[in-house]
């Protein structure tokens, strides 16, 4: 039986059931080989030799795939139809070659399949072929190309900016576009603007609403409104004057579907239609291909198979009638460079069958399989007929002229199934539906209202428009978008809030630098440029190894540039790059970089341990003002805890201050003197905010750890306290005891208000939970205070037989004593050879000095 491999065990399983027990199906488990993670693994000195090696998880695969060979010297590669899926089988063929499972005379083959079905399967197998090398050599550039960034540029980051983690080919440029939109929305400065709405009413009653474009014989723009006076000095000129109808005019108009989905444009509408990451959405899709209900999901292509065109036009047909099918069909040219690399489009292998149908149980499948199948039904349907409607209203005299647009559907069209969505909320007065309304006719008003406006910032990138930009860019591919995206959230330069990415610090460090010392290599137009070089490659038109050859020239002497660079140079040059972003300009001209706090050090920005930033003073150790990284907040630092503490009020005679400690906030009392080095102090709860603590509840922090008594069964103490895991009891001789019992509070407020009571249950709770374990041990005899040293003398029961137990002491009582029979006596003795007798040291003599040796 020939062996047959693909990259899952879902899609291995589906294929089975169509070839049978002929074939042996396997699954590789995606790929079976990698760059090892070491210096070495591409060596540009040697051609760009690469050494790969199994990966350890893939071992036992290959060996599967080894032993079936043994049975059948025949082997067809069926991995995914792209330039991943023909380097996986590139590697399979390589590596099983190297261990000499394929011989000679094996009969290896490749064959590609859009859709697992049965008749893309059989069809596939009827037109097999050999790997495509030229597809190979550009994903081989490619894993040269990312490798040789990565791991040449981290180091110098590594080195260079304390705490940052790596940089990518294409992930840095992919960041350094979300961290270019921020600081855009950082220097917007709003406008402001005004119009006026009217809404109007017909001669039978029925209101429709218009706007002011015209005043005074002059047509309003955007900003001709400046303020309220002007506005409302505009709303009394219309409400001053009767209005009616100056002219109606409609005009047909059409609406085209958009074409079917391709990989790009499928991430983007799952985004907008359901909040789905890239990864979430490809996962999905994965599944539902490798469930044979749709083609491969990773393409450029919007072309459609005639038999798919031809399927989709027939379920039109018999779900909503032959109006909807339109007299030709519908084609869509690819917008692929490369031809290799333009699949079909993404579309439903079955166009009769629904989400419904399919029954699928996956939320996320289920949602994508109806978006996949809408969007392939819409793409062959009739266009959406409207008519558009614009009314002018106006007064005699000319003085104000309102303007009031609509529109009507006539027939919906594609619209019945799927209208794509939008990155962004525009109110479209287009979509609003008019009244009937005549020329000549009076307009009666109802309400004349000036509405205030600012310009809005541009928005950040969602995961969809930051997509839809890469794309337009020509930067990476759609195979690598949904890892590049999630690539820079997992490395915490990104995050993401309401579906909107957000530059973090470290994102906006690494990008100053990279811009600084590598600005070339985060270019779009460069990146873009290397892009079309490798599809160039996969075409057949051009040298992998030439590619990588003047890439490495330039990129390995911009290296070798920053070895010489300093810390403290780099910082400084970040901190003049990102100065308009840190020290914007002072409303009274001051310097923006003078520290508040001691009035002569200059705020620079410092990097921490973590990988974060803070703006600090160059006065340090003696003026300790920081502030987070970013612009300054005048609100947060009216509110912040100064260097010095911030002063709470008295307690008892002794100040209560707030400080920002190395490990976070801490309330003290009283100051640091000769006399008191060590004041007491309590650390601020996470739940609480400190800079909005006030005094008493302050106090009552410093007050813990909270006594509540002896227990009632053995006399031993009771306590309440924060620690650094929550509020908790103990159940010990003191607080710093490490044995005896703690038990968690459910709140912090619980600390001052739990009881004798409540503490007995939850300690005994957790006495049971542990089965016992942690229990203070009951004496079998108590015997009193020791007479000599104090302390209570007591006779335990042990592992190993009853012992007398005082304070650490614990002395074995001898074999055949009863513990009721023990004395204080025999106790005392038995202590007293236990316990550990006083050393007592000796200086340890000098040695000798050596004799010298007598020179012959």
């Amino acid at each position: 039986m020939p062996v047959v491999v693909v990259e899952s065990p879902a899609k291995a399983k589906t294929i089975n059931k169509y070839l049978g027990d002929d074939y042996t199906v396997l699954a590789s488990y995606g790929h079976v080989r990698d760059l090892p993670p070491k210096d070495g693994s591409v060596d540009p000195d040697n051609e760009f030799e690469m050494l790969w090696e199994v990966a350890s998880d893939s071992k036992k695969h290959m060996k599967a795939i080894a032993d079936a060979l043994k049975d059948d010297n025949a082997l067809i590669l069926a991995t995914d139809p792209d330039r991943e899926g023909e380097a996986i089988s590139w590697h399979l063929q390589e590596a099983l070659t190297k261990r000499k499972s394929i011989k000679k005379d094996t009969d290896v083959k490749r064959v590609t399949f859009n859709a697992i079905t049965k008749a893309a399967v059989t069809e596939a197998m009827q037109n097999a072929r050999q790997v495509d090398m030229p597809l190979v050599e550009a994903y081989l550039a490619r894993r040269a190309l990312d490798y040789l960034v990565g791991f040449n540029l981290s180091p110098v980051l590594w080195r260079k900016l304390p705490g940052a983690k790596s940089a990518g080919r294409v992930q840095s440029v992919c960041l350094r576009l979300i961290t270019e939109r921020e600081m855009e929305i950082e220097a917007f400065r709003a406008r402001e603007y005004w119009s006026v709405k009217a809404v109007l009413a017909s001669p039978r009653g029925q209101e429709y609403e218009a706007r002011l474009v015209n005043l005074a014989g002059k047509k309003l723009e955007k900003y001709d409104l400046e303020n309220q006076t002007q506005a409302e000095m505009a709303q009394q000129a219309i409400t001053s004057r009767d209005l009616k109808i100056q002219s109606v005019e409609a005009k047909p108009a059409s609406r085209n579907p958009s074409a079917p989905f391709m990989t790009s444009t499928l991430q983007q509408e799952a985004s907008r239609k359901f909040g789905m990451g890239a990864r979430q959405c490809m996962s999905s899709a994965q599944r539902l291909y490798e469930a044979g209900y749709i083609t491969y999901m990773r393409t450029d292509g919007i072309d459609m198979a005639p038999e798919a065109v031809q399927n989709a036009r027939d379920a039109i047909k018999d779900r909503y009638g032959a109006e909807y099918v339109p007299a030709q069909p519908r084609m869509y040219k690819n917008k692929a460079k490369n031809a290799q690399e333009a699949h079909e489009c993404i579309r439903p292998t079955d166009m009769a069958r629904d989400a419904a149908s399919l029954k699928i149980t996956d939320d996320d499948q289920r949602k994508l399989y109806d978006l996949i199948w809408k969007r392939t039904l819409a793409c062959q349907m009739e266009g959406a007929r409207l008519e558009r409607t614009t009314v002018e209203i106006g007064s005699d005299d000319g003085q104000v002229v309102l303007r009031s647009t609509g529109q009507v559907v006539l027939f919906d069209g594609f619209l019945r199934v799927y209208e794509e969505g939008r990155d962004d909320d525009v109110v479209d007065d287009d979509d609003k539906r008019l009244p009937q309304l005549s020329e000549g006719e009076s307009a009666d008003k109802r309400t004349v209202t000036p509405e205030q406006h600012f310009t809005q910032p541009p928005p950040r990138y969602t995961e969809a428009t930051l997509v839809k930009r890469m794309e337009e860019l020509g930067i990476g591919r759609p195979s690598t978008y949904a890892s590049i995206v999630t690539t820079i959230q997992d490395r915490e330069y990104v995050r993401k809030d309401r579906n909107r990415l957000i530059p973090e610090d470290k994102g906006r460090l690494v990008i100053a630098f990279l811009e600084n010392y590598f600005r070339k290599y985060v270019g779009y137009n460069f990146t873009a440029g290397l892009e079309e070089e490798l599809d160039d490659v996969s075409a057949g038109d051009r040298n992998y190894k030439d590619v990588l050859g003047r890439f490495w020239q330039d990129f390995s002497a911009a290296i070798a540039e920053t070895s010489e660079l300093r810390i403290t140079d780099v910082l400084e040059k970040i901190n003049e790059v990102l100065e308009p972003h840190l020290f914007p300009p002072l409303e009274d001209g001051g310097d923006p970089r003078l520290c508040p706090n001691c009035g002569l050090g200059r705020l620079s920005m410092r990097t921490a341990r973590s990988g974060g930033a803070f703006i600090g003073c160059s006065n340090y150790p003696e003026c300790r003002y920081t502030r987070p990284f970013g612009p300054p907040d005048p609100e947060a630092e009216a509110s912040a805890i100064p260097p010095e503490g911030k002063l709470l009020g008295e307690d008892h005679g002794d100040e209560i201050r707030i400080f920002k400690g190395r490990f976070g906030p801490y309330v003290q009392r009283g100051a640091i003197t000769e006399e008191n080095k060590k004041p007491p102090r309590q650390s601020i709860p996470k739940d609480w905010t400190p800079e909005e603590l006030e005094l008493d509840r302050a106090v009552m922090l410093l007050s813990l750890p909270r006594e509540l008594g002896p227990h009632p069964e053995d006399g031993i103490m009771v306590w309440a306290n924060i620690g650094r895991y929550g509020p908790y009891l103990k159940h010990a001789e003191s607080t710093s005891d490490r044995g005896g019992t703690n038990a968690n509070l459910e709140s912090i407020d619980e600390v001052w208000t739990v009881g004798m009571n409540r503490a007995v249950q939850l300690l005994a709770e957790k006495v049971a939970s542990r089965g016992g374990r942690g229990a203070a041990a009951k004496p079998l005899h108590e015997l009193g205070e020791h007479p000599d040293e104090g302390g209570p003398v007591n006779v335990m029961k042990g592992k190993y037989g009853p012992y007398v137990k005082w304070g650490k002491v614990n002395a074995t009582i001898p074999k055949g004593t009863e513990p009721e029979n023990v004395t204080m006596d025999m106790a005392v003795q038995l202590i007293a050879e236990k316990a550990p007798k006083k050393k007592t040291t000796r200086k340890k003599a000098a040695p000798k000095k050596k004799a010298a040796k007598k020179s012959a």
